[in-house]
């Protein structure tokens, strides 16, 4: 595997019973890239993102993160807990505790996956939570957050594994629209400071300006793929084009 590459996947098929959601999708990851896959609902782009995190496993083709083989269809205990020390993600609906508070939320897994001690993890939780502008919100509890802040919180909950890899799934779907800046910017920042990131998103300006490569999924397949801004400004093939339309009048009708 190139050195320079953090992921790496090739000819990946996942299906469901008789429908097939990804059909041979090949692509990689460079270390410190952001990586954007775009595509409407039912497109395989969560799937692909699943399958990454070892939440699903594939039919046919090899996914290689780290240096870590997930094309086997068993993982040893060890193999799975250097994946998820190595790989956070950030899903839709921020999936936190809701009877923990902010600071138990993030001490957690760090304490039970890796074995750090209460207040290793503590100081670490409460470095994190700075760093998404929530250094206020340690002892409260999910409920008393924003949507926003319970997303910025998750990404500092996956921040404390200290992660070589994020994966956000949608991040800013399940939010308000004035809320999805907050977000937004929590991974602009950890763009600019070189984290690798996969982005499965509809924020296209999002995809324009912080990514730096962009995949586009129609059916199960890459329909488009390249630089991000060259590839969202100037889309080659017409299922694309149409693609981008819909989202630029959704975001129109939204304003």
């Amino acid at each position: 595997m190139n050195p320079s590459r953090a992921i790496v996947f090739e000819q990946v098929e996942k299906n469901f019973g008789s429908l097939k959601v990804l059909r041979g999708i090949s692509g990689y990851v460079d270390r410190g890239e952001v990586f954007a896959v775009i595509g409407s609902s039912g497109c395989g782009k969560s799937t692909l993102l699943r399958c990454l995190n070892r939440l699903e496993t594939i039919d046919r083709g090899e996914i290689i993160i780290n240096d870590l083989n997930l094309s086997h269809v068993h993982l040893s205990s060890k193999q799975l807990r250097q994946l998820r020390s190595q790989v956070g993600m950030v899903f839709q609906q921020f999936n936190l505790f809701p009877h923990l508070s902010v600071l138990d939320n993030l001490t957690l897994a760090p304490q039970q996956v890796l074995g750090q001690s209460r207040s290793q993890s503590q100081e670490r939780a409460r470095f994190y939570l700075n760093q998404v502008g929530l250094a206020d919100k340690a002892e409260v509890y999910p409920e008393q957050l924003s949507g926003g802040q319970k997303q910025r919180v998750a990404i500092a909950r996956s921040l404390c594994m200290e992660p070589k890899v994020m994966l956000f799934d949608e991040p800013t779907s399940a939010l308000d629209p004035e809320l999805v800046g907050e977000v937004l910017e929590v991974m602009q920042n950890l763009a600019e400071n070189g984290m690798t990131m996969v982005v499965v998103t509809h924020e296209i300006q999002f995809a324009r300006e912080v990514a730096h490569r962009v995949m586009f999924l129609d059916q199960g397949r890459v329909a488009e793929s390249g630089v991000a801004r060259e590839v969202l400004r100037n889309p080659q093939s017409d299922r694309l084009r149409t693609f981008l339309s819909r989202m630029r009048q959704g975001a129109a009708m939204d304003d």
